[in-house]
């Protein structure tokens, strides 16, 4: 299979994707991904920056090179805008303060720390297809944090929408390794070398002074960043605090990992919303419906202009997983989430992370009551359609 745009290998070219917003892609080894588009938004104060790859000397370097390509040096950061708790978002941050005393956007719900990677970036079916390697991610589990107004970079002071608490269903650091997953069965344990690896980015992490969110942001919050209004959709569903900036003024919409442009990002089954999928359909439509985009900006691969047709796009993808579904349950009676993952993915794919993307689509229909389930005494679920 062809490598898809978001597993191409970093550029080391600056892109100006419109006027004072530069796109710089930073390298990362994950699979199914190559590369990390990193967003400078550059104003007469120095700029911002979204998403500053992972935290690894090769990824800061990068950035470093990118930066002084347009003229600016890592103390000229301000502001770093996180879109969501995947580390080869925010890995950079801390460096990124340390060094310059900039302000951290992300959503109130956002927490910076290094937990034991249990989810990918992309689907199952993308990862299969690309990956060679045990993935690297680290992953970060939200908090409410309680306010009431957010600070842009220029002191304008705008009041919060309301946001949506979310209900913890349940948690991918919650599960040890060899522990019971929530729909029955145990966690595989990984290889030596991959623990060892997981190990010390978790040392790493913990030996980093990470900067707290200084600027919690929710749904419709505006930031004044490179000379425009960015207002901020709160977009759940690949992770609880993902968010996605949009400029009416300039059509340009800032997608993070929440609309990629030819795969699909993971919706984990362990995860704090009671039905992520269903929040992500939520948020799919929320997107698509926003009015003044002419161009989208995604967190991988290349910028593209079609922002509805793309999202009805994903939808149709799990809608088409989900008919699958419910053909194997006709077929099957009464099934476990293994053996469902086992009719839905190829064998190459088989394992946990199949089998939570498999459980995160049996509850949306259990939720929606087109399914019953069950706990046998060995403790596994059976899911009946």
């Amino acid at each position: 299979m062809a490598a898809r745009q978001e597993q191409e290998p970093a550029r080391t070219e600056v892109e100006e994707v419109a006027k004072n917003v530069l796109r710089m892609q930073l390298p990362i080894s994950l699979p199914g991904l190559g590369h990390v588009n990193c967003y400078a938004l550059v104003d007469d104060h120095g700029a911002a920056v979204i998403d500053p790859g992972l935290p690894t000397p090769a990824s800061f370097a990068a950035l470093g090179q990118r930066l002084g390509q347009a003229g600016l040096r890592v103390k000229d950061i301000h502001t770093v805008i996180v879109t969501h708790s995947h580390g080869d978002h925010f890995g950079g941050t801390g460096r990124i303060v340390r060094e310059s005393g900039a302000k951290v956007v992300a959503h109130r719900t956002f927490t910076l720390g290094f937990g034991k990677p249990s989810e990918p970036e992309v689907s199952v079916d993308d990862l299969s297809a690309h990956a060679r390697h045990g993935h690297d991610h680290a992953h970060a589990h939200g908090r409410a944090h309680a306010s009431h107004e957010v600070v842009a970079d220029d002191g304008a002071r705008t009041d919060r929408s309301e946001g949506r608490a979310p209900i913890k269903v349940a948690s991918p650091d919650s599960i040890p390794w060899g522990g019971m997953t929530p729909w029955g069965g145990k966690q595989p344990m990984p290889p030596l070398r991959v623990r060892m690896r997981w190990r010390f980015m978790r040392l790493l992490g913990h030996a980093m002074s990470f900067p707290p969110i200084t600027l919690p942001v929710e749904q419709g919050d505006v930031l004044r960043l490179a000379g425009r209004e960015w207002r901020v959709t709160h977009t759940p569903g690949h992770t609880n605090d993902h968010i996605c900036l949009h400029s009416a003024e300039e059509e340009l919409f800032l997608s993070g990992d929440h609309v990629l442009p030819t795969i699909t990002p993971h919706i984990s089954g362990l995860s704090l919303e009671r039905d992520p999928l269903a929040a992500f359909f939520r948020s799919l439509d929320l997107v698509a419906a926003t009015p003044h985009v002419g161009r989208v900006l995604p967190a991988h691969g290349h910028p593209f202009t079609d922002l509805a047709q793309r999202c009805e796009a994903i939808k149709r993808h799990h809608d088409e997983r989900l008919a699958k579904v419910r053909s194997i349950a006709r077929e099957l009676g009464p099934t476990t989430v293994r053996a469902f993952s086992q009719r839905l993915f190829r064998q190459r794919s088989w394992g946990p992370m199949a089998e939570s993307e498999t459980y995160a689509h049996l509850e949306h229909l259990r939720l929606l009551g087109d399914a019953e389930v069950r706990r046998t005494p060995t403790g596994e679920l059976l899911y009946t359609l």
